[in-house]
């Protein structure tokens, strides 16, 4: 299968050990590379993807531990918690069971706790690392290091101390693991920690309570302190190596690899240690010179891609249409070679403005009966049959519902798959509000018998006991799942296609009650499967949206890619394509827009009023992410900002904009 376009997974079990069974060495930079890292001011190495990352960085850690097992030594171990290294531990935990890779001789320390905690409680850390890797592995307990969150506070003054001493008296950490967050903390470090700080309590800044409020099922539920190792303990381990996965963090990467060393963002200060490297996934690395702007640090293989990249890119740095840049403006930023080659900036300028031109259609489906050779879509069968694959039970309408409204409008044959119950999302006020209604109707009808009320008393009982971030019991979970479904049924029936039209296939991996979820399976992408085979889509709709902070997109796409592939020699599918929208979280860069759709102020507000069908989401939804904005707000604004950026660039001038790339298989 080709993917002209890299997406973060889960890893696949049965691929992994023939692909990367030799990791790339991490190590120091060779003397090659210093010209196009020459921005960067700690060692970085990029991969493909998350899951070939973690592979290093698993093997590195295995390599570390069996060397001292060699010389009798114990292996000093510093290891981070969150979504980040969970596959290194899942790789970690493999070569334990099938590689003989024992943890005999391993001391760990963790970076973090929430304080108060609970260790048994679904947040905890202690909890955490029991589940993803002490439980799997034969590491002798009184080896486990993790900060106490149930101390009394007069005693973790005192703790922390003895924390650190315990660290310094067995010669410091060997490797240290760390993630970060999108205020540049490593650990819970925030901005103004000390280089020289040592394991304290902390008060927690309001982003990273913001970044953690799924994992609390709220912000107001999110601890207010923790207690952490500070920036001095992290600077004085042997080797550190730091990971970052996703778009959402390539920015404060950026920041990190190639800003100025700054209290503001802690882990800068990871430039002035001497064996510290970042491990990135492709999508983390995209604000990196050498990665957004190549041209600037070398010359360059000028691609058709590239050269539309740069040649935007120069358009919007000086402010110029694309048909007013000069040769002198191509000489000066870079861009010479680009010149050289198929130059002069006349021929070029046309060139790309002749391909974003051809990215902007009004007729998503194919316009029937017309020349379809510069179109995105092909004129034939002028009515499709399309699917749209919606993560969520919003995602749909929120991303692309203004495109979702052209296929209705121009007759195509349409039908929308959510594949998630989406039931984590919904406030409980909203549960016991339907519960209510439940109970008057049946009151109002009459009916002898007293489900309404007992459902009713079930409902309030079971939400008034539910402790902070416990699972909902079953009757709520469904509850929850059933006002997503309605919602959704809503905002299609106002589209213009009927309930039969509409497919929950609630996945498996999605129905744990909790923010963390079930490895993608089997019977997850049977679903998918299923449903394609059923419905014979000439046009494919998915979410790229990898931005996503919750996971979810990630795994609905990786189950679609599966699918796909496991479809790839069906008659049908040879006439099938697949677009890739983007929206709720942020929006394609140009350079990826493969088709542009124009969306009039009236379908902008239609759009709206589809959105505005998923009540249970709308003024303030349970898991906004870090945008506080509704998600009707995103989406406007970021499809008026796609329109302007065109305009900017010297096309058509439109309201607004949804933006979908192509996805080849």
């Amino acid at each position: 299968m080709y993917i002209d376009y890299q997406y973060n997974g889960s890893i696949m079990t049965e691929t992994r050990q023939k692909q990367y069974s030799t990791p790339r060495n991490l190590k120091k930079r060779p003397t090659e590379f210093q010209e196009t890292t020459k921005y960067e001011n700690i060692h970085t190495e990029i991969f493909e993807s998350s899951s070939e990352a973690s592979m290093a960085v698993a093997h590195e850690i295995a390599t570390l531990i069996q060397s001292k097992q060699a010389t009798g030594e114990q292996c000093i171990l510093g290891l981070a918690t969150g979504s980040t290294p969970t596959s290194v531990y899942n790789e970690l935990v493999r070569m334990h069971r099938e590689d003989d890779l024992s943890f005999a001789n391993v001391v760990t320390f963790n970076l973090d706790e929430y304080f108060p905690m609970e260790p048994d409680a679904i947040q905890s850390y202690i909890r955490f690392m029991n589940e993803y890797l002490f439980d799997h592995v034969d590491i002798l307990k009184e080896n486990i290091h993790i900060p106490d969150g149930t101390l009394p506070y007069e005693l973790v003054e005192s703790y922390c101390r003895e924390y650190e001493e315990k660290i310094q008296a067995l010669g410091g950490l060997d490797l240290q693991v760390l993630g970060i967050g999108r205020t540049g903390h490593i650990g819970f470090n925030e901005p103004g920690s000390h280089i020289n700080s040592r394991t304290r309590l902390i008060t927690l800044d309001h982003i990273t309570r913001l970044d953690a409020a799924s994992d609390f099922f709220g912000k107001e539920n999110v601890p207010r302190r923790a207690i952490t190792m500070g920036v001095g303990t992290i600077m004085n381990a042997k080797r550190i190596l730091l990971m970052a996965w996703g778009e959402g963090k390539s920015s404060i990467i950026a920041r990190t690899i190639e800003g100025e060393v700054s209290e503001s963002a802690p882990a800068t200060y990871l430039q002035n240690h001497d064996n510290a490297t970042v491990i990135l996934d492709t999508a983390s690395s995209a604000e990196l010179t050498r990665v957004k702007t190549p041209w600037l640090v070398e010359s360059c293989k000028w691609t058709s891609y590239l050269s539309k990249k740069a040649v935007i890119w120069l358009s919007q740095k000086l402010k110029k249409p694309i048909l007013k840049l000069t040769d002198r403006d191509y000489n000066d930023y870079g861009m010479s070679d680009l010149i050289v080659e198929h130059g002069p900036a006349y021929n070029i300028n046309i060139q790309i403005f002749n391909e974003l031109q051809h990215t902007i259609t009004g007729w998503p489906g194919g316009k029937p009966a017309a020349d379809d050779t510069n179109r995105p879509e092909r004129a034939e069968p002028p009515q499709k049959r399309v699917l749209i694959f919606s993560p969520h039970p919003d995602d749909d309408v929120i991303s692309m519902g203004g495109t979702f409204i052209r296929l209705v409008d121009q007759g195509h044959e349409v039908h929308v798959a959510y594949q998630t119950s989406g039931n984590i999302a919904v406030f409980d006020e909203d549960v016991v509000r339907f519960a209510d209604f439940f109970k008057d109707l049946n009151e109002f009808h009459a009916i002898s018998n007293n489900d309404g009320k007992n459902l009713y008393q079930q409902v309030k009982s079971s939400i008034k006991n539910k402790q902070p971030g416990e699972v909902d019991s079953g009757i709520v979970q469904t509850i929850k799942g059933l006002i997503r479904r309605g919602e959704a049924k809503a905002a299609c029936r106002y589209v213009g296609i009927t309930d039969e039209q509409a497919h929950f296939l609630d996945m498996p991996f999605y129905e744990t009650g909790l923010v963390k979820k079930k490895p993608l399976e089997e019977e997850d992408i049977a679903i998918i499967i299923q449903l394609l085979q059923e419905i014979q889509p000439h046009q494919i709709y998915a979410a790229g949206d990898l931005s996503d902070p919750h996971g979810t997109h990630r795994v609905c796409l990786n189950a679609i890619f599966k699918a796909l592939d496991r479809l790839k020699n069906e008659p049908w599918i040879t006439d099938c394509r697949v677009w890739l929208y983007r929206g709720a979280w942020q929006e394609w860069d140009i350079n990826d827009i493969d088709m542009a759709v124009p969306i009039s102020p009236d379908e902008l507000l239609r759009k709206r009023k589809a959105i505005f069908k998923h009540q249970s989401q709308k003024d303030t939804a349970l898991f906004p992410g870090p945008d506080p904005r509704e998600f009707w707000m995103r989406a406007e604004d970021r499809n008026r900002a796609t329109a302007k950026l065109y305009d900017a660039l010297g096309l058509a001038e439109y309201e607004a904009i949804e933006g979908f790339k192509r996805f080849w298989f």
